[in-house]
């Protein structure tokens, strides 16, 4: 038998620094939930440091490169009942040039679009509305001024 563990992903909100997020629409060759909308994400490779693997992700996914990066939280995914998919996911705030965001994976999404964290698109994916959660509490303690650490 074949020892099973959690797998890490970098997992990315890409925004335009005003306040917008990026989100893409899963399409009917996504590997799951098709037809929900997204933050990025992708697997972190051996021997890969995160922010390495985000400019990547970034740059496949929405075929640009990232203006900034910043770690903003971890979360245990779990899925499954029984669970049959574990990810540690690195979460991280990504600047980018809005008007230079294209679909680089037309297989997975169908759609991309800017919003307000407010004005959110339906359905978002089962795991969107946490990571979104973790950027909106980065988002208010920056604006705020308090240390960040």
């Amino acid at each position: 038998m074949t020892a099973r563990g959690p797998k890490v992903s970098c997992v990315f909100v890409c925004h335009d620094g005003a306040g917008r997020v990026l989100l893409a629409r899963r399409s009917a060759g996504a590997r799951d939930e098709p037809g929900t909308w997204d933050c990025g994400a992708g697997a972190l490779e051996f021997g890969e440091s995160f922010e390495t693997a985000v400019a990547r992700e970034v740059h496949e996914e929405y075929g640009v490169r990232p203006l900034g990066i910043e770690q903003i939280g971890v979360r245990n995914v779990l899925r499954g009942e029984p669970v049959d998919s574990h990810w540690v996911a690195v979460v991280f705030a990504v600047r980018v040039e809005p008007d230079e965001v294209k679909i680089g994976e037309p297989h997975k999404f169908d759609a991309l679009a800017w919003f307000a964290p407010h004005e959110l698109p339906v359905p978002l994916h089962s795991q969107c509305g946490e990571t979104l959660e973790l950027y909106g509490a980065g988002a208010r303690v920056r604006q705020s001024g308090a240390p960040q650490g």
